[in-house]
């Protein structure tokens, strides 16, 4: 059994969850150790507290980081030797060093990288001192994994330094059920009088798609309703709660469970909000967000904005909705011919991918622990990048 360390940024994050879930279901034994983002998060039961770090506060959690790095050795005391450690984002990368040199100083060290901050993309000080950093804490890094080809088209291939074998990892929904192909979802147009809905959930972080939905909304007149789900990060918004609250066509139902919850939440919606605006024209544009693949997974019609990676990936699918333009006015064009038969037909294009280019299941998992594994044993024939490639050329899952 391959011993996992994963060092997480937020233990919290349902997307930490899901790794450890895909990990567990290959057949590795996890130990999550990592920070809680904000003193009012719960904690993770059965994972290993490094500190408490903050949304928006760079410099805060630079000195948490460094913090945990001094106590490190103490916390790892009663952990055996992983076979591998998968560091969350580069401020776990400089805790990865830290551990493996408590181990030893040979255990394999992966950098999961799922989002490319702004500041690395600067080309001041700042960037370039980030960037070195990045350089410099990877270069022990034996396998970088990332979400999007965008990531690598645009980031680590012409900007990054970081000389590590590449794995794309798309945000593909976990499903490791044995009846998982037999799961389908049903077209739901809305009923004579009701509205329609889109949903946006995830991670909510976006201010600008808020006020955006809420113009569309207003102007539509109750024609369509947005439905929210999901963590927001309140440090991006003025005030998250009172503004949805004061908005007539506007529900926000909290959080929800990632992959148990996703079957209920989008057969209560006919659109998934595929927009992110949060670092418009850099990893805003490049990214592959998780709604994506859990949306068109039960067959909700994806909403993209053109020039995204998100609108190229659907658009090459032939699915789903393009916006032109960022206002009110573009999207009511874009749905100005909206009707129970194009919804229908619209829905039946997304259905015709089948589940399997949206889902990650049980081999999946095996293989991506498999691969995992081949970095300690260092042999490249197992499980080779290559392979898993070939394997999951239909899928859209890795390469």
């Amino acid at each position: 059994m391959l011993d996992v360390l994963y060092l997480a940024h937020d233990v919290a994050d349902p997307a930490i969850r899901r790794r450890t879930l895909m990990l567990e279901a290959g057949g590795a034994n996890v130990t999550l150790a990592g920070f809680r983002r904000g003193a009012d998060t719960p904690a993770v039961d059965g994972h290993i507290e490094l500190g408490v770090t903050r949304d928006g506060r760079f410099g805060q959690r630079i000195a948490a980081v460094g913090k945990a790095a001094m106590a490190l050795g103490g916390k790892l005391r009663g952990v055996g030797r992983p076979g591998v450690i998968i560091a969350r984002n580069l401020e776990m990368l400089a805790l990865a060093n830290r551990a493996n040199a408590v181990f030893g100083g040979d255990v394999p060290i992966v950098y999961e990288c799922l989002d490319i901050h702004r500041l690395l993309l600067r080309n001041d000080l700042a960037g370039r001192t980030l960037r070195a950093a990045e350089q410099y804490l990877g270069r022990n890094v034996s396998l970088l994994v990332t979400s999007s080809p965008a990531f690598i088209e645009n980031y680590f291939r012409p900007i990054s330094r970081l000389k590590a074998p590449t794995l794309l990892l798309e945000n593909q929904v976990i499903e490791l059920a044995d009846n998982a192909e037999m799961q389908t979802a049903r077209p739901r147009p809305p009923q004579p009088g009701e509205p329609w809905k889109i949903g946006w959930f995830g991670a909510l972080r976006c201010s600008k798609s808020l006020k955006l939905l809420a113009d569309f909304t207003r102007a539509m007149d109750g024609k369509f309703e947005v439905v929210l789900r999901g963590r927001p990060a309140y440090s991006e918004f003025d005030d998250f709660n009172g503004f949805v609250e004061n908005e007539p066509f506007m529900r926000f139902h909290g959080a929800y469970k990632n992959p148990e919850d996703l079957a209920r939440i989008y057969d209560e919606v006919q659109f998934s909000w595929g927009i992110d605006f949060f670092e418009e024209g850099l990893n805003s544009s490049w990214l592959l967000p998780n709604r994506l693949y859990e949306g068109c997974r039960y067959n909700a019609v994806p909403i993209a904005m053109r020039g995204t990676e998100t609108a190229r990936f659907i658009s090459a699918k032939h699915i789903g909705l393009v916006l032109d333009r960022a206002d009110s006015a573009a999207l009511a064009t874009l749905f100005a011919d909206m009707t129970p038969e194009r919804y229908l037909a619209e829905f039946g294009k997304v259905a015709a991918t089948g589940s399997p280019t949206w889902i990650f299941d049980r081999a999946d998992c095996q293989r991506l622990v498999n691969r995992l594994a081949a970095l300690r044993a260092n042999d490249p024939k197992t499980a080779s990048i290559h392979e898993l490639s070939q394997t999951h050329s239909n899928k859209g899952g890795l390469l």
